[in-house]
Order: structure tokens, then sequence, then C-alpha cells
């Protein structure tokens, strides 16, 4: 039987804030979570909260393995200690994915802020509706034109996934990833990435930047340390240790079932008018002097086209048709026009990848220098136009091509897998042009596909989609999923009606990025993408944590267009993209510095390299440059900085595990017990399933009658009718807040260990004995806010009783006898011991805060040293150009020449004295800096303790 002083002290147990060092400190989150928690994910979240100075930390486990379920753990272990400014900003496409995973997962509110919900809470006037009671999820674009806000706000915890794409931040034209790290510079901050470095380690510095400037120096120390010359990796490798938290896929591959994929290609042969027209458009796409093409953008512009051409006849004709209403307009005007746009515009249209736009605005600034036109001449620019007339009716005649045909062959092989898997009957197609998506659908209906097809885009402003969305508003099941974001609420619906509904999604590559597909395990590549990176995303969309089946992804293969077939080719057996259990790794994908870059490379091929021997020769180059940039790049910088932080990482998981495990047991027996004793009541229990039925209203909670059982590992829900009881429950934070009001009186509590289930030797070894015990709650703020519980206590004759000793005893079931006469001595003597406890208790929490303090004092030393390193590599510089000046002077052959050597030495020599006075007073300020910082740090070291003592009892054990 449970008495108040159990109810009590596991009350106060229950919702103990710990430091961050221990498995304890994710109890209220590891209990609250509705996941299947890998050890790793553990780990990743007590590193988040290693130290109370730190401003943050950059979690880079590898694709697939849970990044979101770690963030949601700190989420929800701050929700729980009452820390509840929380926003997450990510890429929009991302917003609803992550509202959806908190609240199923972890019981947690959100709400999206845009534009349209932003202005509504103002209208209702609210001043700043970043301040609610709820997770903030933003995209990065808002976040940036709500910087001020964000700012005032002062979040306890912010949230930035998919953190690589502000990794430029220290670069003075990104005025986003800069509007970003100013909101949010005085705030905690935990990074998501699965490539923190793909390019350089220059994108490493950039990330650092957003969690905190004084991690390492400015950006010349940086560069001229670690990326220029002789570079001190391991330095740089153990100054990651401290903010980055990177696990491997092969690291945990003993806890997490990852299905395999199979790859299945499907060939085709164009027909013959299929052939001649890609070759007449390949020949007009390598002419130079078209007046359809212009010289600025040409590559990129050629790239999409090619995209297209290869994609179907529907999707050129009407680009073909785009193009030659431009030329139109040239000729009707009888001037030349500004044709830049051209690829944008196909882009926007088409709804290509979006990193092909960036690098096509970067190479618009980057060209500053380019060829002119060709001068108009009106009967070349008619030819022109009728040539494209030509090739758009060519393509328009071509009413189903031999890829789509081959398309129904895909599906029904794809089906036929699906069904000896047991899998669901979905499929996920992905195209690369918008126009083709529409092509297809439409095709597949005629087909025998109809009424069984979603599309899903950029836009999703279809007529079919609009009505899924409408109905999807509609439905009761769906009320609570309502973010009131439109665009992020549409996107949820098109994949709702997708697992619930439609056997086929066909998908631009909006649905590549951040979508959560794993409920379809069959995908087909309706066009493939040049970008390994590209393609691993798109597979990486049902190919993930969480996936039951094995994937099968379906490439087509043109067979009369040689350089397609090495395309695979390359893609297959290189990146590895399409079959076995872990695809491509991310070190093999950060070999590609820029996607759109390694498209170049294959666009070249195809551009210059007319005969299968020479587009066999290109290829050969190609994929060897990529072995030796695959083998550099895993023998050097990216293992040695990213990989094996500690090499006892599987000996340390499996601890977690047990841990984990035991931990949980614990505490849900005591919220259980807690639970069953604060409404008896109110509630009929069912101790066999953990369940409990609410029968009079629970004071101070609306609506509480119902049915609920405890959230449980291994223990499925009784009917759909229970609820989830947590201690995030209205119910759970009710009963607890009740029991800790408790009164505790001073009386006999009698525990009975006879008829215990289990033995518990130490119990068992005071049987038949007494004595007295305190609890007091002890509560430290300093660093952080840290609360104990200190049991104290002997036996009648005055032998010490350890701590744990009682802990264990609370497990034992117990009454209560109140006629018994307290010993006052004894009293008197326990009060003693427990002030002794609590002095121990913080002496020890002082020494961890000055070891916090050591390590941030160190940190801040290594800082300072970075930015002396910067000023006076100056000035080594101006030392090695004087040291040369002087040496030219002496082999001067003439007197001008040795006047002008003389000039510019005292030039430099001036130069020198005043960067040597502006290094003294670069190095006091810098020292200053660096002594305020300190002192700050000790200052937050002062302690403030509480105490409260919850109560003291004369125990008994029969």
């Amino acid at each position: 039987m449970t008495t108040p002083y159990h109810a009590k002290y596991f009350a106060n147990e229950l919702t103990r804030i710990t430091s961050g060092e221990g498995i304890e400190k994710l109890s209220q989150s590891l209990f609250d979570a509705n996941v299947d928690l890998n050890p790793h994910q553990i780990e990743a979240a007590l590193f988040a909260f290693k130290s109370p100075l730190s401003k943050g930390v950059l979690l880079a486990d590898e694709v697939g393995l849970g990044k979101t379920i770690e963030a949601g753990l700190v989420l929800c272990q701050y929700w729980a200690e009452r820390k509840r400014k929380l926003i997450i900003i990510c890429p929009a496409s991302l917003r609803k994915q992550w509202s959806n995973e908190l609240e199923e997962k972890f019981n947690l509110p959100t709400l999206i802020l845009e534009s349209s919900s932003f202005n509504r809470f103002v209208k209702e006037g609210m001043s700043n509706p970043f301040n609610q009671n709820k997770i903030i999820i933003t995209s990065f674009q808002f976040a940036n034109r709500k910087k001020e806000q964000i700012r005032l706000t002062n979040f306890d915890l912010v949230v930035i996934d998919e953190a690589h794409k502000l990794r430029n931040v220290y670069q003075t034209k990104n005025r986003l990833g800069k509007g970003i790290k100013w909101a949010i510079e005085d705030s905690k901050k935990i990074l998501l990435t699965a490539t923190p470095l793909q390019n350089s380690l220059m994108e490493l510095y950039g990330l650092s930047t957003l969690i905190d400037d004084h991690l390492f120096g400015d950006v010349t120390s940086f560069r001229n340390q670690y990326v220029k010359g002789e570079q001190d990796l391991n330095e740089l490798r153990d100054r990651l240790k401290d903010f980055t938290n990177r696990t491997l896929r092969s690291q945990v591959q003993e806890y997490i079932r990852y299905t395999e994929r199979k790859t299945i290609t499907v060939p085709f042969t164009p027909a013959d008018n299929e052939y001649e027209l890609y070759q007449l458009i390949s020949e007009f796409l390598l002419r130079e002097d078209t007046y359809a093409i212009p010289k600025r953008q040409r590559v990129l512009t050629t790239l999409i086209l090619r995209k297209l051409l290869a994609s179907s006849s529907y999707a050129i004709a009407n680009t073909l048709k785009t193009i030659k209403e431009r030329l139109l307009l040239q000729y009707n005007n009888q001037e030349h026009q500004d044709l830049t746009n051209l690829s944008s515009e196909i882009i926007f249209d088409d709804e290509m990848e979006y990193d092909i736009l960036e690098e096509l605005e970067d190479e618009t600034e980057d060209e500053e220098i380019v060829e002119d036109e060709p001068s108009l001449s009106m009967e070349k620019l008619k030819k022109e136009i009728e040539e494209l007339e030509d090739l758009e009716q060519r393509a328009r005649i071509i009413r189903v091509d031999s890829k789509s045909k081959a398309l129904l062959t895909a599906i029904e092989t794809g089906f036929k897998e699906m069904a000896s898997m047991d899998a669901k009957r979905k499929v996920l197609i992905f195209t690369e042009s918008k126009r083709t998506q529409q092509y297809l659908k439409d095709f597949l209906e005629s087909n025998g596909y109809a009424n069984k097809i979603v599309l899903f885009n950029g836009t999703n402003t279809d007529v079919e989609s609009k009505q899924i969305y409408e109905k999807w508003l509609i439905n009761d099941e769906n009320a609570q999923n309502i973010s009131g974001s439109k665009t992020a609420d549409k996107r949820q619906a098109l994949i709702d009606h997708f697992k619930n509904h439609a056997e086929i999604m066909i998908a631009t590559e909006s649905a590549a990025e951040g979508v959560n597909l794993q409920f379809c395990s069959l995908i087909i590549n309706y066009d493939l993408p040049w970008n390994p990176q590209r393609i691993e995303q798109r597979i990486g969309r049902c190919h993930r944590y969480g996936q039951k089946h094995d994937v099968v992804v379906i490439n087509f293969l043109n067979k009369r267009n040689e350089a397609d077939i090495r395309v695979l080719e390359l893609l297959q057996d290189k990146f590895n993209l399409f079959a076995g259990v872990l695809g491509a790794s991310d070190e093999v994908l950060g070999t590609i510095e820029s996607g759109v870059d390694f498209e170049k490379r294959i666009l070249s091929i195809y551009q210059q390299c007319r005969t299968p021997e020479e587009i066999n020769i290109a290829f050969k180059q190609l994929q060897d440059e990529l072995e030796d940039q695959i083998k550099n790049k895993l023998d050097d910088t990216h293992r040695s900085l990213l990989e094996h932080f500690d090499e006892d990482v599987h000996q340390r998981l499996k601890m977690h595990v047990s841990e984990t495990v035991l931990h949980l047991d614990r505490f849900s027996q005591m919220f259980w017990n807690v639970t069953s004793y604060m409404l008896k009541p109110y509630a009929t229990f069912d101790e066999r399933t953990y369940s409990f039925e609410v029968i009079k209203p629970i004071p101070s909670i609306e609506n509480s009658n119902g049915n609920y059982q405890l959230k449980m590992k291994e223990r499925s829900l009784q009917k759909k009718t229970h609820q989830v009881y947590r201690l995030s429950h209205p119910i759970g934070e009710t009963v607890l807040e009740m029991s800790k009001l408790l009164t505790t009186e001073c009386n006999e509590v009698i525990f009975n260990i006879s008829n215990h289930p289990t033995k518990i030797s130490v119990i068992e070894n005071l049987k038949g004995q007494q004595g007295y015990l305190i609890l007091k709650k002890l509560t430290i703020v300093s660093y952080q806010q840290e609360e104990y519980l200190l049991f104290n206590g002997f036996t009648i004759d005055g032998q010490t009783v350890e701590p744990d000793i009682f802990e264990k005893m609370f497990n034992c079931n117990a009454v209560v006898n109140e006629n018994v006469k307290v010993n006052h001595e004894l009293v008197h003597r326990l009060k003693q011991d427990s002030k002794q406890h609590v002095s121990a208790t913080v002496n020890k929490s002082f020494e961890n805060n000055h070891r916090f303090f050591n390590e941030e004092r160190e940190r801040l030393e290594k800082w300072a040293d970075d930015m002396m390193y910067s000023v006076e590599k100056e000035l080594q510089d101006l030392k090695v150009k004087i040291k040369e000046v002087k040496r030219k002077s002496r082999h001067s052959i003439s007197m001008e020449e040795q006047h002008k050597f003389q000039k510019e030495l005292q030039e430099l020599e001036k130069t020198q004295r005043r960067k040597r006075q502006q290094i003294f007073e670069a190095e006091d300020e810098i020292a200053e800096r660096r002594d305020d910082l300190i002192n700050e740090l000790e200052n937050q070291m002062i302690q403030t303790t509480f105490e409260e003592e919850l109560f003291i009892i004369k125990w008994r054990v029969v």
C-alpha cells in the first residue's frame, strides 16, 4: 500500500531537475517519448546538456539515424522543466513534419508561425506572436524577416534543422544566415545536419559561429590555422569534440535494423521519331551562335534543356514553345531583347530543382565579362524560329513516348515485389519536370490507374490537390493536426491521401527534401538526376529509420544513348546509391563539392563527345578522378575530424541501453503508485493493465472523465478509447502537484518486505529493525538549477543507513502508524546529519561548476590566442615582405631602382611600426574582452541554495 510519504517522495523525484551528466537528466523526456529510443539518440540528447555554460551543440549523425528524435528528447526535457520558450527554425517544407513528430512522439504542443498566423495574432492584440505557450516552428526566411521579435523573445532553446544551409553565415553577403544568427545570439542552440562538412573546413567554422562566436577566433585565424598550409587537424578535432556529436550508421547496426535497397533497371528503346528528335535538339544545343540560348547562362540553360529533353517529349515541347515565343518578340520588335532570365523562367515554369537556380544566380553575379550576343540578323532569326517551330511540332507528334510505356512495366514489376514482401501497394515516382508530372498523371489514369494518383509539387495548386486539402480539413480525425499554415497543411493532406487512399504519388524535387514517406517502399526515378546528392535525398524519403520493408528503386535505361548508359553506371557503381543496407555514405557524397558543378561535368561530356568511344574515354576519366577524390576524402580530413571521437562508442551505447531500461521501469512504477494513491477517490484502477477510469471529476481539470492507460514501453493501449497517460498529461501534472502539497507529519511508517514480489537483500537485512529518516529537497542555483533529494537516517541503535537503501525501502508497500512517540534527541541528530549531507552536496556541486568554469575559461583562452594569431600573422607577413625588399635593394642595378626599393621599404617599415602598436592595443583589447567574459562566468558561479524538509519519519521493516 502506498502512503502519503511515498507519494510526496515519488512526486518530487519524478519532477526533479538534475544536472546533465547522467541518464536521469532525461527522466521526464525518456518517459514521455512515444517512440522506441536507441542508445545513440539518448547519448546525443545527453551531449546537448553536457555543460550549462555551452551556448549550443552540433548534432551531426549520418542520414537516417533520427536527429529529429534527439532534438525532440531535449525539447521534451526543457518542456518538463518548465523552460517553454522553444523554437524550431527549418526549411519551410519540414515545418509540418516537425509539428507531427513532436505532437505524436512527445505529446508537445506546437504552432507553425508564418505570415498569415503571425498577422492574425497581431490583429488579436498580441504584441509579439513568438511569445506562446507552445513550441514555435518557423521557416528560415520567416525567421530572418522577424528577427527583431525573435531576439526580443529570448528563447530558452533554438533548434535549427538542415543547419548546413546556413554554413556560409561568416561570409559578408549571407544576409539570411547573419539575420538568424543575430536573432538567436543569446539563446542556447541545437544545430542538426547530416553533412557538417561537404566542401570546405570553412563550413565548420560557419556552423561554429552560429552557436558561439567564441568557439574559434575570426575568419582569418581559422583559415590560416586549419585551412592553409600546415593544418593542425588534431587540435581542430579536439576543439570540435566540445560541441560536435556525430554517430555513423555503421556504429549502430547492432541496435537499428536497416532494410536493404534493391535496384531494378527497366530498359527501353526509343522509337525512330523519338531518337531523331533527340539528335536534332542535341545538334541545336551544340551550336554556340544561336539567339535562343543567351551566352550569359549558356551552360546552365543547356543543362536544363537536356534534363527536359530526357524527361518527356511533352516537357521539351512546351519549353521549345517558350523559347520560340521569346524569339518572335525579338523578330517583331526588330531589336535584341534581354533573354538572360530565360533559365529562371524555365526553372519556375517546370519546377526544376532549386539549387540549379541558386547556382544560376551565383553565375550571373560572377560573369562580369561575357561575350557580346551575336549581331541581330532578321533572316537568321526567322530561320531559327522556324527551326524551333519544327522541333516543337516533332515533339508534339509523339503522343506517348517509349519511356512512359516502360513506366507501366516498371510499376507492375515494382508492385509484384511489394506483394512478395507483403508491403503496401504504394509507389513514389520522381520527375524533374512539373509538365512531365501532369503528362504522366494523364497517361497513367488512361491506363488503369484512374483515381489512384496524387500529385506533389512546390505549389500544389491543381484542382484535385485543392479538393484533397478541403476534404482533409473537414475530416474530424485531422482536426488536431491542422497547424494553421495553409502551405504546410496542404502538403500534409496530400501525404495523408497518398498513405490512406492513393497508390501512386508523382512528385517533383520538392518532395525529395524532408518529407517522411517510410510507409512507401517503392521508388521510381522516371527522370534520373545527375546529382548523386539529390538521388540520395529522394531514396532517403522512404529508406530511413522506421522503414519495415526493403526499398525497391527502379531506374530507366535508354538503350539508344551511350551517355545515359554510362551515367547510370557511374551513379550505381561508384556512388553505391541503389543497393545494400546503407546506400551512399555521406563521405562519398561529400566528394561532390557542388551538385550543379558535377552535373556540368556530365553535361560537358554530352556536349563535346560524339562517338561511343569518346563518351567512354570521358566517363572513364571522370570515374578515375572521383575514385581519387573519394579515397582522399575518406583517408584524410573528413574521417579524422568527424568520426570516432571516442573509440569506446559501442561499449558506451550498450551501457545506455541497460541504464535506460532500468531507469524507465523504476520511473513508471513510481508514477503509477503516486497516481493510484492520489486518484483513489476519483477513479477505479486495473493493476494488471496499468489503466484506470476516472468516474468522478478531478478538481481543477475540465472533462477529466474517461479511460487512461499508463505510457509504458512494450505495452500497447487496451482500446482505442483509452488515452495515453504520461507526465505531461494534465491529469499527470495535477497529480504530481497535489502530491507535493500533501501533509506529512512525523509518524511511524511500517514497510513490509515479507510480501514484496522480488527480493531486496539490503532491506531483508533490516527486517525486524527500526529507526529514523529524514528526506530533504535541496535546490542549488548557479550555472544551472539542480535539485537533490537527500535521505539521511539510522537504526534505533545509532547505526547509519546509506541513502540508497532508503530509496529501495520506498519500493515496498507500507502502512502508517500515527500513534507513536518520537524521540526528539534522535530527531535532532537526524537534522544535524542532514545538514552535513546538504553541505557535502553543495561542495560537490561547486566542484562540478568549477570544472565547467575551467573548461570554459580554457576555451576563451584559446579564442584569445586565435585572435592574437590573426593579428600577429599580419606582422609576420610584413617582416617577410621587408626582408624580400631589402634583398632586392641589395641587388638593384641602378640608382632609380635603388630609390624605388628604399621608398617601398620606408612605407613597409612605417606600416610595421603602426602594426606593432596595433598589436599592443589589440592584445589589451582581446585580454580585456577575455577577462570580462571570465568575470561574468565567475559571477554566475555564485551559488544560491534553498532547502525544504519534505518529511521525518520513524521507520520499521517487517
